[in-house]
């Protein structure tokens, strides 16, 4: 059975509401999500002893990524975020904005 499955396309970043008003949450915000990603990476090579096998032991690696990229990102020590943040402010300086 085929879910029809409808994504809207992507807004350019200074344009969504959500992180217009404060670049540096929005910056925190992908750090986190970057982190997330590696972090999984890192707890896949540790084998199914440590969440379990199937389908709860990947959801369960998804939250601990989460939990402990969250924690990492909210430290501000890997440097992400604050490129990022400098980042969006040179495209909103050379957009105008």
């Amino acid at each position: 059975m085929d879910i029809p499955v409808s994504i809207p396309p992507l807004a350019p970043m200074a344009s969504r509401p959500e992180n217009a008003a404060d670049p540096a949450q929005a910056a925190r915000d992908f750090e986190a999500a970057f982190l997330s990603q590696a972090v999984d990476q890192m707890l896949q090579t540790a084998g199914e002893d440590i969440m379990g096998g199937g389908q709860a032991g990947e959801a369960w690696r998804s939250f601990l990524s989460n939990a402990v990229a969250d924690a990492i990102a909210d430290q501000s020590r890997t440097g992400i975020a604050q490129s990022v943040a400098a980042a969006i402010g040179a495209y909103r300086r050379g957009a105008g904005a």
